[in-house]
């Protein structure tokens, strides 16, 4: 009898496909990372492709192969880079303990990082550039329903209490990270007083229940207090 493992050999069309398409999403990956890293020192006109294919460790003709232009090539590094950040912060701000404290680790997250206003540059961009526009539309989307996602799911697991619906909060975020960032950059203003501008104009997001409050919601999820989510 002949095994299925011999019907499917190293030779075969679909191994080559595969090898091609993991090749691929990891020479575009390397290309993301040079380009990330140049772009942020030296901003797009001090780079050249060839810079860029260089620190990469590539050829410029697949630069162009993956990305076209070094404008598509800037736009897609620095949505990369923001979408990173967003959830970066999001898990940081998770470890916290109170509202106030989630949404200064969240703000301090994302403007102590160079994602945001590396976006900003993408986002100017797209104004001679109509045809990268679309990526930086899905790219702000997807900021406001990850940003949304991990917003509700932590006000439910605490029992914490919006000041705002959770939609507009997390699309409110974000309107401000990009607003304060634009204003900074063209002041030269440091990420730390970034970071307290944006909390100002933010407030408060959020408040935690009462103390018998929350010892009623944690008791709630144990089936073997008696008393749990019971007055007295």
């Amino acid at each position: 009898m002949i095994s299925a493992a011999t019907n499917e050999r190293p030779s075969d069309p679909r191994h080559s496909v595969r090898a091609t398409r993991t090749a691929g999403r990891a020479m575009r990956s390397r290309l993301l990372d040079a380009a990330s890293r140049l772009f942020r020192e030296k901003g797009l006109s001090g780079v050249s492709i060839a810079d860029i294919a260089e620190a990469a460790d590539a050829f410029p003709s697949q630069i162009t192969y993956y990305f076209r232009t070094k404008e598509a090539l800037f736009v897609e590094a620095a949505c990369r880079d923001v979408l990173y950040v967003g959830r970066a912060a999001e898990q940081h701000a998770g470890k916290q303990l109170s509202p106030s404290d989630y949404t200064k680790a969240l703000v301090e997250s994302v403007m102590g990082a160079d994602a945001v206003g590396f976006f900003v540059e993408a986002m100017t961009m797209t104004r001679r550039r109509q045809d990268l526009a679309p990526l930086v539309e899905r790219t702000v989307e997807r900021l406001h329903a990850e940003g949304l996602r991990a917003y509700a799911a932590e006000m439910a697991a605490r029992g914490w209490h919006s000041r705002l619906d959770p939609e507009t909060s997390a699309r409110r975020f974000w309107a401000i990270a990009i607003g304060v960032t634009i204003e900074g950059q063209a002041m030269g203003r440091p990420a730390d007083d970034l970071a307290r501008e944006m909390l100002r104009l933010l407030g408060p997001q959020a408040d935690a229940p009462p103390e018998a409050a929350r010892l009623r919601i944690v008791g709630a999820g144990n089936s073997d207090t008696p008393s749990a989510g019971k007055e007295k």
